[in-house]
């Protein structure tokens, strides 16, 4: 299977061009990596106060269905004394945002005002105090789920964000990087071929200019052995003639 790369033209622009991209994705997964290593712990965190919280809620809601019944066994029912006390709201609660390395966290509190005027007359004849310990009872109840619905909230959030962080780290690692790593690669030869192409055509290029520079040297040679031969012999054809004593002598033969 043939490397994933992208499809550039192999420069020296192109190659510095991806070679900052490299960088910067080197840096984008450093810090991707590091925020889901943060984001994991306080995740971990979360679980942990999770599953405190839950044990929490379960002995309070057990104490405070306790206390209704102990209410209802001595007060009876006090549900309508309840609902014409109840004229506004004395539990609230505020949200507010937590910033846990970029991801917004909602983080639920619980405003509790002191309500006078209500439940004044509920016990007033019997069972006063356990309609009080009831009624703290589920105060402590509510503060409780709001507390774990608060660290729910968060939890799912976390867990979406943690997921998509890591989706985004194996991303990069195992596929932007390696691809422009191919780039690179594929750059580096490209721009090598070109180098020894043109290290071929320059060393082609010096051996025609060498051969060119013999021939012309030859040429000259045999232009100048060629003029030394017509110089010598236009001398020797200018000379007088000389006469040669010894070969116009002629010798009887001598018999013995």
């Amino acid at each position: 299977m043939a490397a994933v790369r992208d499809n550039v033209f192999p420069t020296r622009m192109n190659l510095t061009f991806t070679k900052t991209r490299l960088r910067g994705a080197q840096i984008g997964h450093s810090l991707l990596k590091r925020k889901s290593e943060a984001l994991t712990t306080r995740f971990r965190v979360i679980l942990r106060k999770i599953e405190d919280a839950k044990l929490k809620m379960g002995k309070v809601l057990q104490n405070a269905s306790f206390s209704l019944a102990e209410v209802a066994y001595i007060a009876g029912d006090i549900s309508y004394q309840v609902r014409e006390s109840a004229k506004h709201a004395n539990f609230k609660v505020s949200a507010k945002q937590e910033n846990v390395s970029g991801v917004l966290l909602p983080a639920f509190e619980a405003d509790i005002q002191s309500g006078s005027g209500q439940l004044e007359l509920a016990g007033l004849g019997r069972g006063g105090q356990q309609i009080q310990k009831a009624r703290l009872a589920y105060i402590k109840a509510v503060e409780t789920l709001v507390e774990l619905a608060s660290l729910q909230t968060a939890f799912v959030i976390l867990d979406e964000v943690i997921k998509l962080t890591n989706r985004r780290v194996n991303a990069i690692e195992y596929v932007i990087i390696p691809r422009i790593e191919n780039t690179i690669s594929y750059i580096n030869s490209e721009l090598d071929e070109q180098d020894r192409e043109e290290f071929y055509r320059l060393k082609k290029i010096q051996g025609k200019k060498k051969e060119r520079v013999a021939n012309a040297q030859r040429e000259a040679k045999a232009k100048e052995d060629l003029d030394a031969t017509e110089k010598t012999s236009n001398v020797l054809e200018d000379e007088p003639d000389v006469r040669n004593l010894l070969s116009e002598q002629t010798d009887e033969d001598i018999i013995f």
